[in-house]
């Protein structure tokens, strides 16, 4: 019996040597369907593991996968443990229990500016250095500093699938004379850019656009696309800029007519997003949100309305502040983070509360995890294989 046992236990295959019994490909496609964390710990195994799990064409096909799938997220708390990032693949019980992870790349006084194909451009909050890092790789590099007198403003982090390029761009506010009275000064936009693995930043010069320095923006068939505020309060509405990383020039994208012909951005208040592959702008007011999804990039005709969501949190989910005889609702404001495979959407309210809305049955379910901050920065993020000497080509 016991020779029996030694010889069942040796016609096992091991992790170690697959690749010596399966095709290089082959191995590639199974890997590329198991969880990012233990691909990293595969890496320790030996030179062999450690040269596939490096291979860009894991890294490519891994990311696929991952991006086929309902969104993921990193989380960086404000409260009560600054800096603290959490990854999370949406992944819930029936009581809405998220299961979270904390990145194996400490990020000490880093704060979260973007994500991009696995990468997070982060920057420093002691010297304003500017890093681009993978926090599951444990790889980090530091970019450049923005040589310019303009005040900070929107910065952002891109890759066009053409030129295979990463690129960031700046925006920052600069205050230029008038074109039609001298004596009137108006606030402008000084764009630069920098592509990775450059070492300047190029300066593009001065557009006649005002963008808010926390605004939301959105990448889509290489362009990246902000909401622009009107110049002056009682202006016309604000519009809906695009920048293509690849020609490195703006232009307008036709938004909807989402607040009528006459509000501005004061009356009406704007966010971009992704949902099921297109341009979406949702628009907050008199106490609801509506979301617009462009079907058809660039035709105006094409804005569809396809969700009325209650804009202040649903009482479900409220736990009021007493203030006298007066009830505060903490959380008067939401942000459309992405949509899921199942039609159901993910809201953030007031950067304190994350909720799963299902627009079918009108029903709404607080998603939370047992470290969850009392107040958050979230981004959609998916986590790879992204490693910086050969960043992805995807």
């Amino acid at each position: 019996m016991e020779k029996s046992k030694v010889r069942k236990t040796e016609q096992i295959p091991t992790a170690a040597n697959m690749m010596d019994r399966l095709p290089r490909d082959i191995v590639i496609r199974i890997l590329s369907r198991i969880p990012l964390t233990y691909l990293i710990q595969l890496k320790l195994v030996c030179r062999a593991w450690r040269s596939l799990i490096q291979d860009p064409l894991l890294a490519s096909d891994h990311f696929s996968n991952m991006a086929n799938n309902d969104p993921s997220l990193i989380i960086q708390s404000h409260l009560p443990d600054r800096y603290q990032l959490f990854f999370t693949d949406l992944s819930h019980d029936s009581q809405g229990n998220l299961i979270s992870k904390k990145p194996p790349c400490p990020v000490e006084q880093m704060f979260l500016k973007d994500s991009c194909n696995g990468l997070l451009c982060m920057r420093d909050a002691r010297d304003r250095a500017l890093y681009i890092c993978n926090p599951f790789t444990r790889q980090s590099i530091e970019l450049p500093k923005v040589n310019s007198p303009a005040q900070l403003g929107p910065l952002e982090f891109g890759f066009h699938p053409t030129t295979k390029e990463y690129k960031l761009v700046h925006i920052g506010k600069k205050y230029c004379p008038s074109n039609t009275n001298q004596s009137i000064v108006e606030q402008h936009s000084e764009v630069h850019v920098l592509t990775i693995g450059s070492l300047t930043w190029r300066n593009l010069g001065t557009i006649p656009h005002r963008f808010i320095r926390k605004a939301s923006k959105v990448i889509i068939n290489g362009r990246l696309h902000w909401i622009s505020k009107p110049k002056k309060r009682y202006s016309l509405p604000s519009l809906l800029i695009s920048f293509d990383l690849e020609t490195e020039q703006f232009q307008e994208v036709p938004k909807p007519d989402c607040c009528g012909s006459g509000s501005g951005i004061y009356k009406c208040f704007h966010r971009l997003m992704i949902l099921s592959g297109c341009l979406s702008i949702s628009a907050y007011q008199n106490g609801q949100l509506g979301i617009w999804v462009m079907k058809e990039y660039g035709v105006k005709e094409s804005w569809i309305k396809e969700f009325n969501i209650e804009a202040s949190l649903p009482r479900v989910l409220r736990k009021p502040m007493l203030r006298g005889r007066f009830v505060v609702n903490p959380y008067p404001f939401v942000r459309v983070i992405c949509s899921l495979k199942s039609g159901e959407i993910l809201l953030e309210y007031g950067s304190r509360t994350l909720v799963l809305y299902d627009p079918q049955l009108e029903t709404y379910k607080k998603l939370t995890f047992p470290e969850m901050p009392t107040w958050f920065k979230i981004i959609v993020h998916v986590g790879s294989l992204n490693w910086l000497d050969t960043p992805l080509n995807m």
